[in-house]
């Protein structure tokens, strides 16, 4: 009898491979329900790394799985997913089921995240303990190393990796990232097992002791917390009892809580810890390439993650948030409270400001840059999700509470650093567009919150304190004035705490030889007020380009279609785009003032010094400035742009005058042409022109009358424009100066237009179509003959 019941789980597998290929994804999750309900965790553990790569795809991308980024509510397969895949759903079920009998899957190490594969091919023990004591070693090497994860690692692993593996989106698709599968099973992952309220809901399974059987004890911590020296974080991130597996008489809530330790940090080292501190600073190097690119969708799940560890850790109770961190009042904490009080800073702070300082450096210079932005808000403004009912007050007029000045201070850099890296990206942006514009004035607005200014520049001058202020710490069990201490002693003992906990944050993210640069301080003082000149340059080109706009809007008018305007081909103003024309221009406007109101209150501006400045700018770029060339050398092939150049470009000061410089019959036809009169019309003209172009060179060579009148009608009148060349396109330009015949205005819906009116007009006078035809060919010539003899005279009036 043993031999059919070890022959089975191979043919198990083989059954569910075959229907998959066959069977609708509604079937195929009913058929597994059933086999997750009755077959023993025996069997479903060959089934089990089959299955994950089913739902998540491989992890190299070749196996898509259900698509669940690409899967969104109109699809008929999404709620059968969402409920598979549900924290309590079947899907979770066969995870407890194999959690209870301690198997384990292989997850190559080529896989991990680039610091930590290194740090395990070198032989260092990673700083994540969840990586810990799970190496398996082969006797092929160490490119071949395995990882060992229990079921809900292993689950949790492949689902997070599922986000950075490349996807090929349809032709066609048009869905949004907030909106799929995946976005909204992270949401649901997070609030169940970081639960903002109660505890995390226990496994349905347990062994026969009566007990959940967690993995085994991964690392042991100790209680207590100390520095060797700035920037090396405690052994102990959290209390021992959490991160010591339960025993059978623990306490429920400390059995369940490594299943939120686990998701957390699987989410973010597979997410965010993709640069250390020395990869970082070797990518600072232009010849060294990216490792890791992150894409929108990325981003925005890992707002999604910061958004919710805020919520996560504010639902801290008042008085757990209060207490001290003494050893005695452990006993009265539960491992959920304590894990909420040091999730944010603890787990996510280092990797999250590594992670944002590489987006801000190497992301495009467009607008999907609202991603990372609002992600960097998110995490600095920690009081938007504490649950309570909101302000009926404006944003700008909240005072930020005292009581997240420490927030502030242990997350400097996240303020500082940051801002000062989106200012030199903000110079080289194009402020004119609308949605740019709109991202300077998000963190102005967030930067000047009352009292947050206020809150950095303290948390700056406690890292700028003396040294040997650190050399008189005394421990933190020291005397409270009611046991015979000083309240002078008690002051500074906190305050030196204060300064040891600031400074280690810089030490720790920046590295111990960090050349710190104060926010407030005169270079960034500096750097500011080039922001506001380049600020109030935008605006200047938005109004001058919502000026041009405006008139062309009024010369494209119903009578210029009958040829009362101008027909120039050339005639397009190449300074505005779609999105920086009309309303998105007096967003513009509006977005530059209000990020320029607060920028002066955050570094306390003179606005008389400031309107002066803005006053200055404007006297100086008049109209003829603006069509000045941008500032260029001439160099052994034409002209090239400087830095200034390029800057006055990007600002929309300054532009080069383009022209189309080929053959004027080859342009792209255009919406107000007919274009099979286009295509008809210059193959008439081509084969005009090569058969009698020798003529027509003879005659325009001539300097006399007919020479003059042959060059009116076979010459490129565009030719006289004197335009700066580069040598490849003055000669292009001279072989497409010959003289030629060209029919192509024949063929603008005007011309049709009007040579139909005139034969309705000489239709009412009793004129017949040849008549008619030979009045327009005479009244042609005659235009031609009054342009020749008098064209010269009426150019110099």
């Amino acid at each position: 009898m043993a031999a059919p019941i070890l022959q089975q789980p191979s043919f198990l597998l083989a059954n569910l491979k075959a229907d998959s290929t066959t069977k609708p994804l509604l079937q195929r999750c009913q058929d597994l329900v059933k086999i997750i309900d009755d077959y023993p965790a025996k069997e479903l553990h060959l089934i089990f790394p089959w299955l994950v790569e089913c739902v998540f795809g491989s992890l190299d991308g070749i196996i898509a799985g259900w698509n669940l980024r690409l899967l969104h509510s109109r699809s008929n397969e999404y709620n059968i997913a969402m409920e598979f895949l549900n924290p309590s759903g079947p899907m979770m079920k066969l995870v407890y089921k194999l959690q209870a009998e301690e198997y384990k899957y292989e997850i190559p190490v080529n896989y991990l995240p680039g610091p930590v594969k290194a740090c395990i091919q070198e032989g260092v023990l990673p700083d994540c303990p969840l990586f810990h004591n799970k190496l398996q070693f082969p006797l092929s090497g160490l490119l071949t190393l395995n990882l060992a994860l229990n079921p809900f690692e292993f689950f949790m692993f492949n689902f997070a990796y599922c986000l950075i593996t490349p996807k090929i989106h349809p032709p066609g698709y048009h869905g949004s990232s907030t909106d799929s599968a995946y976005f909204v099973l992270v949401d649901t992952y997070l609030k169940y097992f970081l639960p903002s309220e109660g505890v995390v809901p226990p496994s349905p399974f347990t062994d026969s002791r009566g007990s959940v059987t967690a993995p085994s004890p991964r690392y042991i911590r100790s209680s207590s917390v100390s520095f060797a020296g700035y920037g090396v974080h405690s052994p102990s991130l959290l209390k021992h009892h959490i991160f010591h597996q339960p025993s059978v008489n623990a306490d429920p809530a400390a059995q369940e809580i490594w299943r939120s330790e686990t998701l957390l940090q699987m989410f973010v080292e597979i997410w965010l810890h993709h640069y250390s501190l020395d990869m970082y600073q070797k990518l600072q190097s232009p010849q060294v390439k990216e490792p890791f690119s992150p894409t929108e969708e990325h981003v925005l799940v890992v707002r999604l993650l910061v958004k919710h560890l805020h919520a996560f850790s504010n639902s801290l109770k008042p008085e757990q948030l209060s207490s001290s961190p003494s050893a005695h009042s452990h006993t009265h904490t539960s491992p959920l409270e304590e894990f909420k009080r040091v999730v944010v800073q603890r787990f996510v702070q280092q990797k999250l400001y590594l992670f944002l300082q590489h987006c801000f450096g190497h992301w495009p210079l467009d607008a999907s840059f609202r991603a990372v932005l609002e992600t960097w808000l998110s995490y600095i403004q920690p009081w938007r999700y504490t649950g309570e009912k909101p302000n009926p007050q404006p944003d700008q007029n909240r005072t930020v509470p005292d009581k997240w000045e420490s927030f502030v201070q242990e997350n400097l850099l996240m303020y500082t650093k940051l801002f000062q890296v989106f200012l030199n990206r903000t110079v080289r942006t194009d402020l004119v567009n609308a949605k740019n514009a709109l991202m300077v004035f998000r963190v102005a607005k967030v930067f000047a919150q009352p009292n947050l200014a206020d809150m950095i520049q303290k948390g700056e001058q406690l890292f700028l304190e003396p040294e040997h202020v650190l050399h008189h710490r005394q421990p933190r069990g020291y005397l409270t004035p009611s046991q015979g201490g000083s309240f002078l002693s008690s002051r500074q003992r906190v305050m030196t705490d204060v300064v040891f906990r600031v400074k280690s944050h810089v030490y720790a993210l920046e590295g111990q030889d960090c050349q710190y640069k104060q926010m407030f301080g005169p270079e960034l003082r500096g750097g500011v007020m080039k922001l506001i000149q380049i600020i109030a340059q935008a605006r200047q080109t938005a109004k001058r380009i919502s000026d041009h706009s405006n008139e062309v809007a009024a010369n494209n008018s119903f009578l210029s279609w009958f040829g009362m305007g101008a027909s120039d081909l050339n005639n397009t103003f190449s300074g505005a785009e779609p999105e920086e024309s009309g309303e998105c221009l007096k967003k513009t406007h509006e977005f530059l003032d209000r990020a320029l109101e607060n920028l002066c209150q955050i570094f306390k501006l003179n606005q008389g010094q400031l309107s002066q400045l803005i006053a200055n700018l404007g006297s100086s770029q008049d109209d003829g400035n603006c069509k000045q060339l941008p500032d260029c050398i001439q160099g052994e092939s034409g002209l090239v742009l400087t830095d200034l150049g390029r800057r006055q470009i990007i600002s929309g000061l300054r532009r080069f005058d383009i022209h189309y410089q080929g053959d004027p019959e080859l342009q792209p036809i255009r919406s107000y042409e007919n274009a099979l009169l286009v295509r008809l019309f210059y193959k008439i003209s081509s084969l005009v022109n090569e058969r009698f172009g020798g003529h027509m060179n003879a005659l325009c060579s001539r300097p006399d009358f007919l020479g003059r009148l042959g060059r009116h009608y076979l010459g490129d009148h565009d030719s006289t424009v004197k335009l700066k060349q580069s040598p490849i396109s003055r000669r292009t330009l001279e072989r497409n100066r010959q003289p030629r015949l060209s029919l192509r205005p024949l063929a603008s819906y005007r011309t049709i237009v009007l040579l139909l009116l005139f034969y309705v007009v000489g239709a009412l006078l009793s004129l017949g179509p040849i008549s008619s035809t030979l009045l327009i060919l005479t009244g042609g010539f005659l235009y031609g003959l009054f342009m020749t003899l008098f064209g010269d005279k009426l150019k110099t009036h």
